[in-house]
């Protein structure tokens, strides 16, 4: 005698697991493109449903009528034809006669099962795979999948509920260098730039700000609440005037640290700068291939500290036969010296280091050298802050390169609202997982 002990749905239903529906039909066929077309007709395996104005529940059928929902794709595309029940609800002092069945893998008025908006929101968020590409694979449009993006979008919590500690600031190029007529029918520049607002101590990316000005960040800022700008204590910045006023407005309780990477990168600047003047004074012309300077440019801007023995050797060779006013050594070791001043780990040691640093810019007696120490100067109660904290802007970097990678995956951005949905929720899923 057969005794089923397992679930007393059919096999068809087992295999489609739409929950909460039962399969009635399925008919393989071919849409108007020629490709596989599997339309699936399922009914609700639930007898009554609840009334949503007063919640009184319902068994009585007003009405059925068929409609058809998009579902994944499962070897081919696959339409899923529902007998979508109207029930009558049974508290007659209720305003609302008749209500449509609704069940949480097909919501009220929708178009696509639930199931498939998730798949297609994960595909895009967590995969990393462009919207257009998605819409393609599972047969739908564009705008469905972007809706469902920009859905998930809004229902994100707002970085007000969000503590954060230590605030990373930096900017990004959102599209290209733009050229325009202005009314007098000059060309104008335009670099569309944004900013990226960074939870340092989770890396998550709260907000993406038009422009890299003052006015946006500070904007932002005063939208925030004050328990919120209270809880600041340090904000990692690069060298941005701008960045600072918003900051000491908005933030004045908040210290703030001057990323350690953008002082190298000038002081790498300040190198280039001079290797490139001094070939143009002895030659005239730019580097070539046969300079020793040229060929070892890149030597130059790398850590002395961590040179090969074989790279140092190098070095010395290429300051000892290309380097006749000694310029380029005296900026060499300008740039040294300042690595070595940012690696220090307390404020008496910084300060004998800067001091030093002075003597070297003095020596080198050069403007690049001297606009730099001038920075440097200028910067001083930052770099302590920095110094002390050990605060810096890398999270913030690492989410501009992700940016970067979604913008690659995208072929660009057009939509500026779209463009800040997909960073939110990129982020916002990095940091869940």
């Amino acid at each position: 005698m057969f005794e089923p002990t397992g679930s007393p749905r059919d096999a068809a239903s087992v295999l489609f697991n739409l929950p909460g529906y039962r399969v009635v039909d399925a008919v393989d066929g071919v849409d108007d493109s020629g490709h596989l077309l599997r339309e699936v007709t399922v009914v609700s395996t639930a007898r009554e449903a609840a009334c949503p104005a007063c919640g009184v529940l319902s068994g009585r059928v007003h009405q059925a009528r068929r409609s058809r929902l998009r579902d994944i794709p499962v070897a081919g595309r696959v339409e899923v034809t529902l007998q979508r029940r109207r029930f009558v609800c049974s508290e007659t002092r209720c305003g609302k006669r008749t209500f449509a069945e609704t069940t949480e893998q097909v919501p009220l008025r929708a178009k696509a099962t639930t199931r498939l908006r998730v798949a297609v929101l994960e595909a895009v968020i967590c995969s990393g795979r462009a919207v257009g590409e998605v819409a393609a694979a599972h047969g739908i449009a564009w705008w469905t999948v972007q809706a469902c993006v920009n859905t998930a979008a809004m229902v994100l919590p707002d970085a007000d509920g969000v503590a954060v500690r230590r605030l990373g600031i930096d900017e990004h190029r959102y599209r290209c260098v733009r050229f325009y007529r202005d009314e007098a029918g000059a060309w104008r520049r335009r670099e569309p730039w944004m900013t990226t607002l960074v939870d340092l101590d989770t890396s998550q990316v709260l907000a993406v700000v038009e422009g890299r000005t003052s006015a946006g960040v500070g904007d932002w800022l005063t939208e925030r609440t004050p328990a919120w700008r209270g809880g600041v204590e340090v904000v990692a910045i690069d060298p941005s005037a701008a960045y600072r006023k918003a900051i000491t407005t908005h933030l004045p309780d908040a210290a703030i640290a001057v990323d350690i990477f953008h002082l190298v990168k000038l002081a790498n600047d300040m190198l280039t700068g001079v290797r490139q003047r001094v070939i143009r004074q002895r030659f005239g012309r730019r580097g070539r291939r046969r300079d020793p300077v040229w060929a070892n440019r890149r030597l130059l801007l790398r850590a002395g500290d961590t040179l090969s023995p074989r790279a140092l050797a190098r070095l010395t060779r290429t300051f000892r036969c290309d380097d006749p006013t000694d310029e380029l050594g005296a900026a060499w070791g300008v740039k040294e010296q300042l690595r070595r001043l940012l690696a220090c780990s307390s404020l008496a040691t910084a300060q004998t280091e800067k001091m030093r640093l002075g003597a070297y810019v003095l020596a080198a007696n050069m403007t690049e050298t001297t606009r730099l120490w001038d920075t440097i100067c200028a910067w001083w109660p930052h770099i302590e802050v920095a110094i002390v904290t050990g605060v810096t802007n890398a999270r913030t970097e690492a989410a501009n390169t992700a940016i970067k990678h979604i913008k690659r995956t995208g072929r660009g951005f057009r939509n500026e609202s779209h463009y800040k949905a997909r960073i939110l929720l990129h982020s916002a899923a990095r940091t869940a997982a």
